[in-house]
C-alpha cells in the first residue's frame, strides 16, 4: 500500500526542469542572422557541392579510403543544399533533423560539420531562444538550432575551373575587411615618411633607398623650420 502511494505521488510530481545551460557565444535567434545568411541560387549550391566533391577527392592520401572530409560530410552537405532558401539563404535545421534524415549517429553528424567547418564549405552561429518561462524556476532560454552557410574555399574554387566563380562575401565578412582597412590606413598615416617606406615596400633595397630619402626630406624640413624660428626670434 505504501508503495502504491509512493508511486501515485511520485507520479504526480511535476517533472524537474532542464537546467542545460546554454552554450556559450550563443547568440539570441532572430538578430543575428541578418548579415550572416544572403541570398542564393541552384548554380551557386551546385558549385559548393561539385567543389567539395572534387576536393575531397584530389586531397585524399595514397592508401586512404576517404578525403579530409570524408563520406558522411559530403551527405551532410548535400542535405543542406536541399534544406537552404534560396531566397533568403536560411539554413537552420536541428541536429536530430540532419540525424532523421541522414540515418547516421550524433556523433557522425557532428564529426562530419566539424569537417565541413574547417576546411571551409561550411559555417555556423550558435543560438538561443526564449522558452516562454515566465514563472517560477525554470530556465528562461534554451539552445536553438545553429544558423547554417555554405561557402567555398578558394582552395577549392580552383578545382572548378570555369565554373569556379566565386560568389560574394558574406556581409560580415566585408565588414570585418573594411574595418582593417581604415586600422591599417590610419596606422600608415600616422607614420614618418621613412617609417611608411619600409611599411609600403618592407625590407628591399628600395625600400632602403626611399627610406633614406623620406629621411633627408624630414632633415631638410626640420632644418628649414629651424632656421624659419631663428628669423623669427631676431
Amino acid at each position: 500500500m505504501f508503495t502504491t502511494i509512493g508511486a501515485a505521488l511520485a507520479g504526480s510530481a511535476p517533472p524537474a526542469p532542464d537546467r542545460q545551460p546554454v552554450r556559450r557565444h550563443s547568440r539570441l535567434v532572430g538578430r543575428c542572422e541578418r548579415v550572416f545568411w544572403r541570398r542564393t541560387d541552384r548554380q551557386e549550391v551546385r558549385r559548393v557541392l561539385l567543389a567539395a566533391r572534387r576536393y575531397d577527392l584530389m586531397e585524399r592520401q595514397a592508401g586512404r579510403r576517404n578525403g579530409p572530409l570524408g563520406h558522411v560530410a559530403l551527405e551532410v552537405l548535400e542535405l543542406l543544399a536541399n534544406l537552404v532558401s534560396f531566397r533568403t539563404g536560411r539554413l537552420d535545421p536541428s541536429l536530430d533533423t540532419l540525424m532523421a534524415k541522414l540515418k547516421r549517429s550524433r556523433d557522425a553528424v557532428w564529426r562530419a560539420l566539424r569537417a565541413l567547418r574547417e576546411h571551409g564549405f561550411l559555417d555556423w552561429l550558435r543560438r538561443y531562444e526564449p522558452t516562454g518561462q515566465t514563472e517560477g524556476c525554470g530556465p528562461r532560454v534554451r539552445q536553438a538550432s545553429n544558423a547554417y552557410r555554405m561557402m567555398i574555399p578558394l582552395r577549392a574554387a580552383r578545382l572548378l575551373g570555369r565554373l569556379g566563380a566565386v560568389p560574394p562575401l558574406p556581409e560580415d565578412v566585408i565588414h570585418a575587411q573594411e574595418v582593417r582597412a581604415a586600422e591599417l590606413a590610419a596606422h600608415k598615416a600616422s607614420l614618418p615618411l621613412d617609417e611608411l617606406a619600409l611599411f609600403d615596400v618592407a625590407s628591399s633595397p628600395l625600400a632602403q633607398a626611399l627610406a633614406d630619402m623620406g629621411r633627408k626630406v624630414q632633415e631638410r624640413e626640420s632644418a628649414r623650420r629651424s632656421e624659419s624660428q631663428a628669423k623669427d626670434s631676431l
